[in-house]
């Protein structure tokens, strides 16, 4: 069977039942959304995927002849920014990491729930209208097209690289998606999360960080779900708990991969099935709460060792933004310094007017493995010691690594720009080419290689 509508469709549904896929057709349409193209044969995928523009690929796992991890391969190793969900009737953990590895981007399991089929559809389709609204401009974003600039005035950044993640900041965040924030420690995730519920339809209600790190097996229930009067010994009256104090507005959850995997599966349900029980009480709660989360690990690792659950990231990243961190933002790191400058001097009454250029040089050369916060302790101390009205480096000298030339004799010093272009390229040339595979010897996913190669100009060798 293939039904390909006259009209371009961004949708596209294989499996080699044919009542399920005349079934999933039905439920789309009905609900307003564009009339999926329909293939049974699995091995015709890749000819209909050349010859339109699909946005979104529903692929049954079990098929004859190319079974569904084996057409997901074609499609990602020829399209990798197409979206494709694996659609299966076995919910094995095993198989939905896979799937992900291959680079699904969900995984549903039959029968199929229409509500969630819907939404999944609906919010695919309406990420890539955000894409094409980031696209709008270009691909250079600029801090003067910001439509909210007043939004970000208590994050300093003047690098072009900041400016598209306030745009991405700006395009998700009159949406309700759940946004996955991922940045190493001290880029300001957090700070980042809070500008998203600022401009969201949900500014009015509450945004409440949790740190998941600190959240212990014996305390998570009582925690997020709260419990009624006389639940434990010690309850001596009802308890809400962060679901219930965000309703409304935005649950940041903090370094989310630190959750135990245990508990994982309960935060799974209650974003899913947006009601809970408190401890000790049978009554079900609804809540309405926008999720949030950040990481500074690479999930899709975590997964793969077995640490996170594999569906709870697909419901929680259902947008995602990487902060970069410092050492690649050099044009943030003077600002920034002169801004914790300000703040510090005042905070000790000092009359600290500005950065000698010595300072600001080794400023420039710093790794700063800490980021943000590293910059900001290290600005803070430097003004307690400096007795001048200009801080110097006999202020800071204890605070920064030395860079003397002793430290460059016989060294080749690079860039890590140029350090991570030359090992690109290297990875490459031993795959000869296969970037699918030179994304798997990297650590990062595909389109993360194609976007480097873009970056560095790598000559293409295919």
């Amino acid at each position: 069977m293939e039904s390909i509508p006259e009209k371009n469709t961004p949708v596209l549904v294989v499996d080699d039942d044919e009542g399920l896929l005349l079934s999933i057709k039905a439920t789309l349409v009905s609900s307003g959304l564009p009339e999926p193209a329909l293939i049974s044969d699995s091995r015709h995928v890749l000819d209909h995927v050349r010859e339109h523009s699909f946005r979104l690929i529903l692929l049954d796992l079990m098929m004859p002849h190319l079974n569904g991890l084996e057409v997901l391969k074609g499609i990602k190793a020829n399209f990798p920014d197409i979206e494709c969900v694996i659609v299966s009737a076995s919910d094995e953990v095993a198989t939905a990491v896979q799937a992900m590895t291959l680079g699904a981007s969900d995984y549903l399991v039959k029968p199929l729930n229409s509500e969630k089929l819907i939404a999944l559809v609906h919010r695919t389709l309406e990420k890539y209208s955000l894409q094409d609204e980031l696209a709008r401009f270009g691909k250079k974003k600029v801090f003067s097209e910001l439509r909210h600039p007043q939004a970000f005035s208590d994050m300093v950044a003047e690098d072009e690289s900041m400016a598209l993640v306030f745009h991405q900041v700006e395009a998700v965040a009159g949406t309700d998606y759940s946004v996955v924030i991922n940045g190493e420690s001290g880029t300001g995730k957090e700070m980042l999360a809070r500008v998203i519920h600022r401009l969201s339809n949900r500014s009015a209600a509450p945004f409440y960080a949790v740190n998941m790190a600190s959240v212990s097996k014996t305390i998570f229930e009582d925690e997020f779900f709260g419990h009624a009067k006389g639940a434990y010994t010690d309850a001596s009256s009802e308890r809400r708990g962060f679901f219930e104090a965000a309703h409304g507005g935005t649950l940041f959850l903090d370094e989310i991969t630190e959750l135990d995997p245990s508990l994982q599966a309960k935060l799974l349900r209650v974003i899913e099935e947006r009601e809970f029980y408190r401890l000790g009480s049978t009554e079900i709660r609804n809540v309405d709460v926008r999720i949030i989360a950040a990481t500074n690990r690479d999930i899709n690792e975590e997964i793969i060792k077995g640490n996170f659950r594999a569906d709870l990231f697909y419901r929680i990243n259902m947008y995602n933004i990487k902060i970069p961190p410092l050492r690649e933002r050099r044009n943030d790191i003077i600002p920034l310094a002169s801004h914790f400058l300000n703040v510090h001097a005042k905070a000790n009454k000092k009359r600290i007017q500005g950065l000698s250029p010595e300072l600001a040089e080794r400023l420039l050369q710093a790794p700063f493995p800490g980021n943000v916060r590293e910059l900001e302790n290290m600005i803070a101390a430097a003004v307690l010691l400096e007795d001048d009205q200009t801080l110097n480096v006999s202020s800071a000298r204890n605070l920064l690594p030395y860079t003397g030339p002793e430290r460059r004799k016989n060294v080749e010093l690079l860039t890590l720009d140029e350090l991570e272009k030359r090992h690109i390229k290297r990875v490459l040339e031993v795959t000869g080419g296969n970037r699918p595979k030179a994304a798997k010897i990297l650590g990062v996913n595909v389109t993360t290689v194609y976007r480097k190669i873009e970056k560095y100009n790598i000559a293409d060798k295919n």
